[in-house]
């Protein structure tokens, strides 16, 4: 067949395009078809490792493994990563070429434009067929201009596109309909139709609405995703994330007491899904939070990745979160920095790249100095702790410049000083045998003496599932014969025009 492809763009940010996209992909992988994701320009502070040594969205990583396939810079050729409100490192094909304001951003768009439109053409050639996931909403009127991710993509490519809305968000029709009409009518004719998202109840009810859209869009639904509790896993960012979450659906324990683990919630966390290994363990609750109180009742506290880990420290003092994780770790209670965290709990960080400050006082709580270089790390990286294996990944400036304690990881990786644990890698509670280690350290630490890791949680084959399970809901709740007819023709011819249109 030829290249065949599609665009799903969704009515907002986090309405589920991801998600949806992933189970696109795995349907298509179980069908036999050789298929690949593809989003031209993701905005994330979760990237991951490729294969091919750059970092890309988390998003289409997971969306690359629905494919069987490893994440490759191909996949994401560009990359946005905020450091603040205004500014956002560039990363392009996996790798970092800068920071750019958004006024500046306008500048460089068109050759961003041309590293996307030659990279969906390489995997077209590749592959039979290309899902491409658009970014924020594809109506964002006053971006069309220049936009190659979502309509300008589409257009570019002659992609057909579908829109997903999150019926829990409330507003779905109005977002349907004003999604398609304020476009304008080169664009309105690759919209082919809509993917209603996280709906709860009865189908019944929303039926006659969904056919009322019909009648006024001239466009059908290709079908209703049910919400289901078990799709948590790898969110797009940690943005969707809110203050207080419990992370993950949480297990009884196998012991006779659970282990609380507070995550704080940092400005520019990165990197999030860090912890939803650790959350997958029956007895562990971890919660995602900006609260003091959370933390002092919490056994084990991390400090996450950041994409500014000197303004994210100024935001620990001044919040007073910083004084809430000195007093668990005086009380001998088990804390982790990863990344960024790891950075914040140095006696010292020389910081002339991310924030430009210079040496400024970290949390003092590792004997450690760090320094960052203009070049960023990026690895996978394996070693030892804990007299097992373990693995990760890295992506940081910072390293360690000076130490007078013992690697966490052997043979020279992160440190321990006591109940304080700290590394650059990313990733490395999915090692099962150092996370069940870790877990009974830090459960000890704690007085957790009641708590038990379960032997056998396998978090690579939980992820597998969670991907079968997204591949079940689109072959059970929408109209894949549909969807096939689309990805392999493009959208109908004659689709109509929906007033006022893009002026």
């Amino acid at each position: 067949m030829s290249a065949g492809g599609l665009l799903v763009a969704g009515t907002t940010s986090d309405a589920g395009k991801s998600v949806v996209a992933a189970g696109i992909c795995r349907w298509l992988h179980r069908r036999g078809v050789r298929v690949a994701p593809f989003k031209a320009q993701n905005m994330s502070n979760n990237s991951v490792v490729a294969l091919d040594g750059g970092e890309i969205g988390r998003a289409q990583a997971l969306q690359a493994a629905a494919c069987g396939l490893e994440p490759s810079v191909r996949f994401n050729p560009v990359l946005l990563k905020p450091g603040s409100d205004h500014t956002s490192q560039v990363v392009v094909r996996g790798q970092a070429v800068g920071s750019l304001s958004a006024a500046s951003f306008a500048q460089r768009r068109p050759a961003l434009a041309r590293v996307a439109f030659e990279t969906l053409a390489e995997l077209r050639s590749d592959f039979d067929v290309v899902i491409c996931e658009g970014a924020g909403s594809p109506t964002e009127i006053n971006l069309r201009e220049g936009d190659f991710v979502n309509l300008g993509l589409a257009r570019h490519a002659n992609l057909p596109v579908v829109i997903v809305g999150d019926i829990d968000r409330g507003g779905l029709f109005a977002a349907f309909f004003g999604s398609v009409a304020l476009l304008a009518p080169e664009d309105q004719a690759l919209v082919a139709g809509f993917v209603v998202n996280k709906f709860r109840g009865d189908r019944g009810l929303l039926q006659p609405g969904l056919d009322r859209l019909a009648k006024l869009t001239g466009r059908p639904d290709f079908g209703v995703l049910p919400w289901h509790p078990q799709l948590w896993m790898d969110t797009e960012d940690s943005l969707s994330a809110v203050d207080g979450r419990l992370v993950g659906r949480p297990e009884a324990p196998v012991g006779d007491q659970w282990l609380r683990v507070a995550v704080v919630r940092l400005p520019r966390i990165s990197n999030s899904t860090d912890v939803e290994a650790l959350a997958a363990e029956p007895g562990v609750a971890v919660r995602l939070t900006t609260s003091a109180a959370e933390i002092a009742e919490a056994d084990l506290v991390v400090l996450p990745g950041s994409k500014s880990t000197v303004d994210d420290l100024d935001w620990l003092r001044r919040t007073g979160l910083a004084d809430a994780v000195v007093r668990h770790a005086a009380q001998g209670k088990p804390l982790v920095g990863i990344c960024g965290g790891f950075q914040m709990l140095a006696r010292a960080i020389d910081d002339p790249v991310e924030s430009g400050r210079g040496v400024v006082e970290g949390l003092g709580l590792l004997p450690i100095e760090v320094a960052f270089d203009e070049a960023k790390t990026l690895a996978r990286s394996t070693g030892r702790a804990f007299g097992v294996e373990v693995g990760g990944y890295e992506i940081h400036h910072g390293r360690v410049s000076s130490t007078s304690v013992p690697p966490l990881i052997e043979p020279a990786e992160g440190a321990r000083a006591g109940n304080i644990f700290g590394t650059h890698w990313h990733g490395t509670f999915e090692s099962g045998d150092y996370r069940r280690a870790f877990l009974t350290e830090a459960a000890g630490l704690a007085g957790r003496h009641g708590f038990r890791v379960a032997p056998d949680t396998d978090f690579a084959a939980r992820r597998e599932g969670f991907l079968d399970l997204l591949g079940d809901l689109v072959e059970e709740h929408l109209d894949t014969d549909a969807l096939w007819r689309l990805i392999e023709s493009g959208a109908p011819a004659g689709l109509p025009f929906l007033p006022p249109g893009a002026l």
